[in-house]
């Protein structure tokens, strides 16, 4: 236990028979239940985890899926367990060894102190985030962090792909866990959905961890493409439950405007600029600056919508935020 309350770590694993031995071996003392879930592996994993739980004091859970369902699948999964077993803190960790046990006191503890009901680390916080994290994967986090905050409300979060979280039990219990994301998705779309019900979210500083002996099928130009898409779907699905039915804000019709002038001022640009052929004209005469004009009268009142939709969100939004302490919790 950890400050009176119950914790758990869940660990999705698949195909970590080199790894997921050092992972449990340096679960902190404080841990509770070691969750983990092979995805179906077809290597030692499942052999390797029943040996260690016949050998090791720790508390060991083995679920195994029969079907690979994705690392989204795999947390869903230790989450369910957690749920039905009442665990008051749940955190989810890697089976590849990349998250460092040393640091889970600071994941957990915005959750067991209830100031949040959902903390995530981010290694953005860090100098050392340029040097160890690979140049692909650190833009490409950038990008998807970027996105993640219109589509999900936290605008204060950074470093959205990062797995090291926690979770406490009352979010855990409003959350519908069988709908999570089963991807490479499932952080972002786990973030959109603590929004609609509301929850608590911070960012907890850790340290980038990488070249340890970890292996990834990661292929990042096609995870930014399929997760920008997925958030894009989370944007207007968060717009509709949260603005529109579970409670009202006029946002919604500034974000509609720019969403309509925006691109119409982009297209009338193009007709300037490349076709010379007025749109909303009756000849195919050259386009005058009145037209000009009514093309940059759709893009600057397109932006000042998008903006205040914006701004509008993150104001609605502040009593979600969490920030951290600019000292690491110890």
């Amino acid at each position: 236990m950890y400050k009176d309350k119950r914790i758990a770590v869940v660990v999705p694993a698949y195909n970590e028979e080199k790894m997921i031995v050092k992972v449990v071996e340096t679960m902190p003392d404080f841990v509770d239940h070691i969750v983990i879930v092979d995805d179906f592996s077809n290597d030692q994993t499942v052999n390797i985890v029943k040996k260690l739980a016949r050998e090791q004091s720790k508390h060991i859970v083995l679920i195994e899926h029969k079907v690979n369902q994705g690392v989204g699948g795999a947390i869903a999964t230790g989450y369910l367990w957690a749920r039905d077993n009442r665990i008051d803190v749940t955190a989810v960790m890697a089976g590849d060894g990349q998250m460092n046990p040393n640091e889970l006191d600071r994941v957990i503890l915005p959750v067991v102190e209830d100031r949040a009901d959902y903390s995530k680390g981010n290694r953005l916080f860090t100098g050392m985030a340029w040097q160890k994290i690979p140049r692909k994967r650190y833009l490409g986090n950038a990008v998807l962090s970027l996105l993640t905050k219109p589509a999900s409300g936290y605008w204060h979060v950074a470093d959205s792909q990062c797995g090291y979280t926690a979770i406490g039990l009352n979010a855990l219990e409003l959350l519908e866990i069988e709908k999570i994301f089963p991807s490479y998705g499932m952080p972002n779309d786990l973030l959109v959905k603590l929004n609609v019900i509301e929850m608590r979210v911070t960012d907890v500083p850790v340290e980038p961890v990488y070249n340890i002996g970890e292996r990834s099928d990661l292929k990042i130009r096609k995870v930014i493409f399929t997760i920008s898409a997925l958030l894009v779907r989370l944007f207007f699905w968060r717009m509709k439950e949260r603005y529109v039915i579970r409670d009202f804000h006029p946002l919604v019709f500034f974000y509609l405007f720019a969403f309509v002038l925006i691109p119409l001022g982009i297209t009338s640009g193009l007709s300037v600029l490349y076709f010379n052929t007025p749109i909303f004209g009756y000849s195919g005469k050259p386009l005058e600056v009145g037209h000009m004009i009514l093309c940059a009268m759709f893009l600057l009142t397109g932006f000042q919508f998008l903006f205040f939709a914006m701004w509008f969100d993150m104001d609605y939004n502040k009593y979600l935020y969490v920030f951290h302490r600019k000292k690491l919790d110890k």
